[in-house]
């Protein structure tokens, strides 16, 4: 087995253990992230999430023509401007972009859309083309080029499965479900026994390095507490994490989550309204949290889809479709609208257009945010103008 397929299997034996990556340190005794120092969160949300009930075209008849069984009224819709308004259950969602705090990408996509979940996460999460394939996500390229040898919590996936978009040649990344099973390791655990197996002794070096993560996690969490009281949701717990390790002065450049739930092929005003109505509340208590102790700047908060839905409802709620919106919530954005109102007279094959692509949103991140050379990472759209 060669030491690639060892890293992988030592990022699935930790089972959470997080090590503080080398690069890292320097910044470990700062009291507060200096202006600059950024990190970007991501929620990728499962299912497919329906732009077009999400951020609604309320002044288009033509939304309400093909959509008969599901549209929203244009009296419940919230935070209205320029023909567009936010579902209800998003109501601090609209206070944030009213606060000039949140930006919306109007129809995100790539060429030749892809309606499998599986596949289409993939191509989100390697920045790749629809006919290519990686083993690679892009914050992992990113990683291996920002990280000296290994560094496991250069990237925080909070979740129970692992992300392909962390994935690079070094696990520079580890998925956590819960920061608080973190032990301070007993004195005399830092003993590594060598032996005539240098794998095995790779091995055993790698998983000694997380044990004495453990105590850092441990650190970060004890400096840090929850300045507000969040829901009691498998989201909110995982953005309240979020937001202690940032404040506790972890670090790490890249965090990510995930929502499920969003295949609303049938019953979706009821299932999507308790979705965002997660979302919302988990998203906004996260923003209050880091805004009170002023790392709004500091840090980028992205929400995406692997894909939106069909323009026109099936009876009772969508099927899988291609362009939907994008939000940007903190990290200095500019607090707008970005793109044109979906065209619901232009359809390809009655799905929407897309008219930005994703990896010109990455590349703005990337070069923005974390003041790197998107084409490093093999991200050749130019940057998105006017996010930052």
């Amino acid at each position: 087995m060669n030491r690639r397929n060892f890293l992988s299997l030592i990022g699935t034996f930790t089972g959470g253990l997080l090590v503080l990556p080398e690069f890292l340190h320097a910044f470990g005794s700062q009291p507060n992230l200096v202006i600059g120092e950024q990190c970007l969160v991501f929620i990728q949300l499962n299912g497919g999430n329906d732009g077009l009930n999400t951020f609604v075209p309320f002044d288009n008849p033509l939304y309400y023509n093909l959509r008969p069984k599901i549209s929203l009224s244009k009296d419940t819709v919230v935070g209205k401007s320029s023909g567009m308004a936010f579902h209800p259950a998003l109501k601090n969602f609209a206070t944030m972009m009213q606060s000039g705090h949140l930006s919306v990408i109007q129809n995100v996509g790539y060429p030749e859309p892809v309606r499998s979940h599986f596949r289409s996460q993939e191509i989100w999460q390697t920045a790749t083309d629809a006919s290519k394939y990686s083993n690679e996500g892009w914050l992992g390229r990113y990683l291996d080029l920002q990280c000296n040898d290994h560094q496991p919590t250069a990237g925080i996936n909070l979740d129970s499965i692992d992300n392909l978009a962390l994935k690079g040649v070094e696990p520079n990344s580890i998925t956590v479900k819960d920061p608080n099973r973190f032990k301070i390791r007993t004195e005399g655990n830092d003993k590594i026994t060598l032996s005539n197996n240098p794998q095995l002794d790779f091995v055993r070096k790698i998983a000694n390095s997380i044990t004495e993560g453990s105590d850092v996690i441990q650190k970060a969490l004890t400096k840090s507490k929850s300045e507000i009281t969040y829901p009691k949701t498998g989201l909110s717990k995982n953005l309240e994490w979020i937001a202690r390790l940032i404040k506790g002065n972890l670090n790490s450049k890249v965090y990510y989550t995930s929502l499920g739930g969003f295949d609303t092929h049938d019953n979706q005003l009821s299932i999507h309204n308790n979705k965002l109505t997660d979302l919302n509340d988990a998203v906004f208590s996260f923003y209050q949290d880091i805004k009170n102790v002023n790392l709004l700047q500091n840090v980028t908060l992205v929400v995406f889809s692997e894909f939106g839905r069909r323009v026109k409802d099936n009876g009772n709620g969508t099927d899988h479709g291609t362009a939907a919106p994008m939000f940007i919530i903190g990290g200095n954005n500019k607090g707008k609208i970005i793109g044109n109102n979906p065209n619901l007279s232009d359809l390809d094959n009655g799905d929407l257009k897309y008219a930005i692509d994703f990896r010109s949103v990455y590349a703005s991140l990337l070069e923005n945010k974390l003041s790197f050379n998107p084409t490093k990472i093999g991200i050749k759209n130019n940057p998105l103008q006017g996010l930052f």
